[in-house]
């Protein structure tokens, strides 16, 4: 039992972490040539499917601290500090993505959707620079959480 979890604990986190950091990785740089010509629609229209990508997934993703909480009880290693340190990098990664990452995202959809009437200038590039930042926190947080599940420092089983 425990592989089949450790199984679904891994594919979910590739289906739906990875989305959500190549679509958060492009989103900077898509919003920076929407902002700079909000006319365009191909643009404007390839941010508002970036953002929806980073929200459909961040939801998908609440998957993966369930399974990997569940595979760890299942392997009897829920005390471990490699697995304790991943969970709390897991959650640090989640406030970013969810409190940071995509009100930053959604402001910017909305501006480039929103009426331009008394809605003031449209973001500036110190916007797409801290989303681009933030991102890259973001997925240094899930390289490391993925370096220790390989590793498992400690591990009686691990490489």
């Amino acid at each position: 039992m425990s592989k089949f979890l450790l199984i679904l604990h891994v594919l979910a986190a590739i289906v739906a972490i990875g989305p959500v950091t190549v679509a958060a990785s492009r989103f900077p740089q898509e919003a920076r040539r929407a902002l700079a010509d909000p006319a365009d629609p191909g643009a404007v229209s390839t941010v508002r499917q970036l953002h929806r990508i980073c929200t459909v997934y961040a939801y998908v993703g609440v998957a993966v601290p369930i399974l990997g909480i569940v595979t760890g009880a299942s392997m009897g290693v829920l005390g471990s500090t490699w697995l304790t340190v991943s969970m709390m990098l897991t959650a640090f990664a989640a406030v970013v993505l969810g409190g940071l990452i995509l009100p930053g995202q959604s402001a910017i959809v909305a501006r480039l959707y929103g009426p331009r009437t008394d809605a003031g200038p449209l973001p500036g590039r110190e916007a797409t620079v801290r989303l681009a930042m933030l991102t890259g926190v973001f997925n240094l947080l899930w390289a490391a959480v993925t370096i220790l599940m390989i590793v498992r420092p400690g591990s009686t089983t691990g490489a």
